[in-house]
């Protein structure tokens, strides 16, 4: 896989580097473009990010680092099965229930909504982090919603986390979860309640809790760009009409280096 040449391999995080130092030189430093590279691509390309995360797990498939790195790009490319296997290995390796939350998600795309439950309730859960505790929260209501438990999903939902005013790096995706709970149980004014809590609290746009406002608010956007209300010179149309119809008036974790949330 070529590596463009502003990749130096030095913008990976400072523990991947230091993971890194148990390998040749050379060998470290081809390791860490690549990673670099599924970092860079894992969001606009999963499956580039996925074809990079390949060449690192040929190098070093040893470094808990690389092996994290192939279980997020296969994740992110639906690969549940495969992504569960490099986590469970990276897990290993480090002893850290870190990834728990994302394993469990794992096991509800592989249809085990049950298995995802049950490490909801596991010993690991408590070692988590607040962020690996809220996450695994919402992994939990998934797969109460997965088993067509809408009302235990929202209680599932209710924290303190949830009530809390403060603005986490997780709160929108939380908010967003509730709302869509509520909108699926047929709660509807409640939904359109936590939706606005969300586009509040999501300051990067990482949800699409906006357009569902205004989807439960009857706003419709139309392409006010659309070519098809483009006439020809040579016939004779009502441009007037024309334009008015067309009036619009839309988961880890290998980190680099200053691009962190």
């Amino acid at each position: 896989m070529p590596i463009p040449e502003d990749v130096t391999g030095d913008e990976i995080d400072k523990d991947v580097r230091q993971e890194l130092q148990s390998l040749p030189k050379t060998l470290a430093e081809d390791v860490a473009k690549n990673l670099v590279m599924v970092a860079r691509l894992i969001d606009e390309d999963p499956e580039g990010a996925y074809a990079y995360s390949k060449v690192a797990l040929r190098l070093a498939s040893r470094v808990a680092a690389v092996r994290e790195a192939g279980g997020f790009a296969a994740y992110a490319n639906q690969k549940y099965s495969e992504a569960l296997a490099e986590f469970r290995a990276a897990r290993r390796m480090t002893g850290s229930a870190e990834l728990w939350p994302v394993m469990a998600d794992c096991e509800r795309g592989l249809g085990r909504p049950e298995k995802a439950l049950e490490m909801a309730g596991a010993p690991e859960v408590h070692k988590l982090d607040k962020a690996g505790q809220v996450e695994m929260r919402l992994v939990a209501a998934g797969a109460r919603r997965d088993m067509g438990q809408l009302d235990a999903a929202i209680v599932t939902l209710q924290s303190p986390e949830l009530a809390s005013n403060s603005v986490q790096p997780w709160t929108a995706r939380l908010r967003y979860a509730y709302a869509d709970a509520l909108l699926a149980a047929g709660r509807e004014g409640e939904a359109r309640e936590w939706f606005a809590k969300a586009v509040e609290a999501d300051r990067d746009g990482s949800t699409d809790a906006s357009d569902r406002l205004a989807e439960l608010d009857g706003v419709e956007f139309v392409d006010a760009f659309d070519d098809s209300d483009d006439s020809d010179d040579s016939e004779d149309t009502d441009d007037t009409d024309d334009r008015d119809a067309s009036d619009g008036g839309d988961a880890e974790r290998v980190e680099v280096e200053d691009d962190k949330d």
